[in-house]
Protein backbone atom coordinates (compact mmCIF):
# COMPACT_ATOMS: atom_id res chain seq x y z
CA UNK A 1 0.00 0.00 0.00
CA UNK A 2 1.26 3.56 -0.62
CA UNK A 3 -0.64 6.58 0.53
CA UNK A 4 0.25 9.15 -2.19
CA UNK A 5 1.93 12.57 -1.71
CA UNK A 6 -1.44 13.94 -2.13
CA UNK A 7 -3.07 12.08 0.77
CA UNK A 8 -0.07 13.00 3.04
CA UNK A 9 -0.01 16.51 2.11
CA UNK A 10 -3.52 16.83 2.66
CA UNK A 11 -3.77 15.41 6.14
CA UNK A 12 -0.63 17.58 7.04
CA UNK A 13 -2.09 20.82 5.81
CA UNK A 14 -5.49 19.92 7.60
CA UNK A 15 -2.67 19.57 11.14
CA UNK A 16 -0.95 22.49 10.61
CA UNK A 17 -4.46 24.27 9.66
CA UNK A 18 -5.54 22.74 13.66
CA UNK A 19 -2.86 23.49 14.93
CA UNK A 20 -3.19 27.47 13.86
CA UNK A 21 -6.77 28.03 13.46
CA UNK A 22 -7.31 29.50 17.16
CA UNK A 23 -5.37 32.89 15.77
CA UNK A 24 -7.98 33.55 13.22
CA UNK A 25 -8.29 32.28 9.16
CA UNK A 26 -4.94 30.60 8.12
CA UNK A 27 -3.49 31.29 4.72
CA UNK A 28 -2.33 28.84 2.47
CA UNK A 29 0.84 30.48 2.04
CA UNK A 30 1.80 30.50 5.47
CA UNK A 31 0.79 26.55 5.50
CA UNK A 32 3.06 26.19 2.36
CA UNK A 33 6.13 27.96 4.07
CA UNK A 34 5.47 26.44 7.35
CA UNK A 35 5.26 22.60 5.62
CA UNK A 36 7.37 23.34 2.15
CA UNK A 37 4.39 22.28 0.07
CA UNK A 38 3.90 24.18 -3.21
CA UNK A 39 1.17 26.87 -2.83
CA UNK A 40 -0.10 25.81 -6.42
CA UNK A 41 -0.63 22.38 -4.57
CA UNK A 42 -2.00 23.40 -1.75
CA UNK A 43 -4.79 25.32 -3.37
CA UNK A 44 -6.03 21.97 -5.36
CA UNK A 45 -5.98 20.11 -2.18
CA UNK A 46 -8.14 22.75 -0.34
CA UNK A 47 -10.40 23.22 -3.25
CA UNK A 48 -11.25 19.55 -2.68
CA UNK A 49 -11.58 19.89 1.23
CA UNK A 50 -13.92 23.26 0.62
CA UNK A 51 -15.91 20.79 -1.55
CA UNK A 52 -16.21 17.88 0.84
CA UNK A 53 -17.13 20.83 3.40
CA UNK A 54 -13.99 19.94 5.70
CA UNK A 55 -12.77 23.65 5.64
CA UNK A 56 -14.07 26.85 5.51
CA UNK A 57 -13.11 29.56 3.41
CA UNK A 58 -13.03 33.16 4.48
CA UNK A 59 -12.33 36.05 1.85
CA UNK A 60 -10.52 39.36 2.18
CA UNK A 61 -7.72 40.79 3.95
CA UNK A 62 -6.65 38.53 7.09
CA UNK A 63 -8.61 35.96 5.36
CA UNK A 64 -7.56 32.24 4.86
CA UNK A 65 -9.28 28.66 5.69
CA UNK A 66 -10.43 27.43 8.21
CA UNK A 67 -11.66 23.97 9.88
CA UNK A 68 -15.56 23.57 9.66
CA UNK A 69 -15.54 21.73 12.59
CA UNK A 70 -13.62 21.14 15.85
CA UNK A 71 -10.43 19.55 15.52
CA UNK A 72 -11.60 16.19 17.68
CA UNK A 73 -14.60 15.62 14.96
CA UNK A 74 -12.45 15.65 12.03
CA UNK A 75 -10.56 12.26 11.39
CA UNK A 76 -7.52 10.85 8.97
CA UNK A 77 -9.89 9.18 6.54
CA UNK A 78 -12.43 11.82 6.05
CA UNK A 79 -9.22 14.07 4.65
CA UNK A 80 -7.57 11.08 2.46
CA UNK A 81 -10.70 10.46 1.27
CA UNK A 82 -12.06 14.04 0.60
CA UNK A 83 -8.88 14.53 -1.57
CA UNK A 84 -9.63 11.31 -3.31
CA UNK A 85 -6.91 9.16 -2.36
CA UNK A 86 -7.09 5.49 -2.28
CA UNK A 87 -5.80 3.35 0.49
CA UNK A 88 -6.15 0.01 -1.23
CA UNK A 89 -4.08 -2.24 -1.18
CA UNK A 90 -4.92 -4.78 -3.98
CA UNK A 91 -3.22 -5.26 -7.08
CA UNK A 92 -6.24 -4.68 -8.85
CA UNK A 93 -8.24 -1.67 -7.26
CA UNK A 94 -10.17 -4.09 -5.01
CA UNK A 95 -11.94 -4.75 -8.65
CA UNK A 96 -11.19 -8.51 -8.59
CA UNK A 97 -9.77 -9.27 -11.47
CA UNK A 98 -5.65 -9.58 -10.44
CA UNK A 99 -5.17 -12.50 -12.07
CA UNK A 100 -6.16 -13.01 -15.52
CA UNK A 101 -10.06 -11.64 -14.88
CA UNK A 102 -10.79 -13.26 -11.71
CA UNK A 103 -9.48 -12.55 -8.06
CA UNK A 104 -5.77 -13.96 -7.19
CA UNK A 105 -5.25 -16.21 -4.08
CA UNK A 106 -4.55 -13.61 -2.03
CA UNK A 107 -7.43 -10.67 -2.96
CA UNK A 108 -9.31 -10.96 0.52
CA UNK A 109 -6.30 -10.72 2.44
CA UNK A 110 -5.22 -7.32 0.75
CA UNK A 111 -8.55 -6.45 0.34
CA UNK A 112 -9.31 -6.76 4.38
CA UNK A 113 -6.25 -4.88 5.16
CA UNK A 114 -6.93 -1.83 3.16
CA UNK A 115 -10.24 -1.97 5.03
CA UNK A 116 -8.74 -2.27 8.27
CA UNK A 117 -6.01 0.76 7.49
CA UNK A 118 -9.02 2.74 6.48
CA UNK A 119 -10.95 1.92 9.99
CA UNK A 120 -7.77 3.00 11.80
CA UNK A 121 -7.59 6.23 10.34
CA UNK A 122 -11.36 6.66 10.78
CA UNK A 123 -10.58 6.79 14.33
CA UNK A 124 -7.78 9.37 14.64
CA UNK A 125 -8.81 12.88 14.67
CA UNK A 126 -6.85 15.95 14.14
CA UNK A 127 -7.51 16.97 18.00
CA UNK A 128 -6.05 13.63 18.55
CA UNK A 129 -2.69 14.21 16.64
CA UNK A 130 -2.55 17.71 18.33
CA UNK A 131 -2.26 16.44 21.78
CA UNK A 132 0.89 14.47 20.67
CA UNK A 133 3.68 16.29 22.38
CA UNK A 134 5.94 15.23 19.36
CA UNK A 135 3.74 16.92 16.77
CA UNK A 136 3.86 19.78 18.85
CA UNK A 137 7.35 19.97 19.09
CA UNK A 138 7.57 19.57 15.31
CA UNK A 139 4.52 23.05 15.09
CA UNK A 140 6.95 25.03 17.40
CA UNK A 141 10.22 23.95 15.28
CA UNK A 142 8.72 25.47 12.33
CA UNK A 143 7.16 28.04 13.70
CA UNK A 144 10.28 29.10 15.04
CA UNK A 145 12.00 28.98 11.64
CA UNK A 146 9.16 31.30 10.20
CA UNK A 147 9.54 33.19 12.80
CA UNK A 148 13.22 33.39 12.02
CA UNK A 149 12.79 33.77 8.27
CA UNK A 150 10.81 37.29 8.81
CA UNK A 151 7.59 35.34 8.32
CA UNK A 152 4.94 36.54 10.81
CA UNK A 153 5.14 35.69 14.35
CA UNK A 154 3.41 32.86 15.91
CA UNK A 155 3.42 32.90 19.38
CA UNK A 156 4.92 29.29 20.19
CA UNK A 157 3.97 29.16 24.41
CA UNK A 158 0.55 29.72 23.14
CA UNK A 159 0.54 26.58 20.62
CA UNK A 160 2.48 24.47 22.92
CA UNK A 161 0.02 25.09 25.36
CA UNK A 162 -2.59 24.07 23.06
CA UNK A 163 -3.91 20.50 24.13
CA UNK A 164 -7.99 19.79 23.33
CA UNK A 165 -9.87 17.87 25.77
Amino acid sequence: MKLTTKGRYAVTAMLDLALHGDQGPVSLADISARQEISLSYLEQLFSRLRRQKLVISIRGPGGGYRLSRPAAELYIAEVVDAVSESLDTTRCGNKGDCQNGEKCLTHHLWSDLSDQIHQFLSEISLGDLMRKHEIRQVADRQNRRQSDNGSETINTERLSDQAPA
